[in-house]
């Protein structure tokens, strides 16, 4: 028995099963997202309530959002502050990056650099990022390059850590063929180095995005300048119900641009080591 082509059912497209999976994912956060805001608002709703709730924020900063990149009396846009900070994350992110790689590398291959600084990471790191400030305050005596070092000394334990352990796992057979096969040192480290480490890698990058990014707000709370740490710190001073909706979009906004970028690292790492 034939069964004709035009009763059998039609095959779900590429485009109709993204949109599907996209809405599964999607649904259950929009209804999560509301549920949290109903809550929100149903707790401040008491007259002796010191916390705006959901739409008096959105009435009193919705300008600050639609219009990030404005200055005027409504305050500070939320894109102008935000961008500021991510520049100084950027940088100083950035300069972690290739320090905390080859530090790390360095670690991985040699034991003796392994036993001998491995003390001075472990202590160096456990430092709270706020205890290094008045020292970088000290050093530069502005507040921007010791936002930036404070940036660095901060997103760099990580990736010198898991770098180090990369390195450290590089099978054994891999460096018996190396040497059988009397590879160069630069064909060792782009063959065999890079391949076998980078998930490691992106692991220090991811944790230390997140950790730059936590330490830039806290830094600019305690120094005067344009970022979002700031203005965080001078919303809430005002004080009132404005101070306190302004306070809480730039809080929430940091949060979504944490996540952005530890997502974005994230994908990176996920192309790089799908590659390989």
């Amino acid at each position: 028995m034939t069964i004709n082509p035009s009763l059998r059912p039609a095959r779900s497209s590429k485009f109709s099963k993204a949109l599907k999976n996209y809405g599964n994912n999607l649904i259950p956060v929009i209804v999560c997202v509301m549920a949290a805001l109903t809550v929100w608002q149903l707790l401040c709703m008491s007259p002796d309530s010191q916390m705006p709730g959901p739409i008096k924020v959105i009435q009193q900063t919705w300008i600050l959002v639609l219009d990030p990149f404005s200055v005027g009396e409504a305050g500070t846009g939320v894109g102008f502050l935000l961008l500021a900070s991510l520049q100084r994350v950027l940088i100083g992110y950035m300069l972690a990056a290739v320090a905390g790689i080859a530090i790390g590398v360095l670690l991985g291959v040699s034991q003796f650099m392994r036993t001998g600084v491995d003390p001075i990471v472990q202590v160096l790191r456990t430092i709270p990022p706020l205890a290094w400030l008045p020292i970088a305050l000290g050093i530069f005596r502005d507040s921007r390059p010791a936002g930036i070092f404070l940036i660095f000394i901060t997103a760099i334990w990580p990736i010198v850590i898991n770098t180090a352990l990369g390195v450290q796992q590089i099978p054994q057979d891999y460096n018996n063929v190396a040497k059988v096969l009397k590879l160069s040192g630069k064909e060792y480290f782009f063959s065999i180095l890079v391949p076998s480490t980078v998930p490691y890698v992106f692991g220090g990058l991811r944790i230390g995005i997140g950790l730059a990014w936590l330490a830039i707000v806290a830094a600019e709370m305690m120094t005067p300048g344009d970022g979002i740490g700031f203005q965080i710190w001078d919303a809430y001073n005002s004080g009132g119900d404005l101070g306190m909706s302004k306070t809480i979009i730039y809080v929430f906004s940091t949060g979504l641009v944490g996540l952005a970028l530890d997502r974005l690292v994230g994908w990176i790492g996920s192309r790089i080591t799908s590659d390989h």
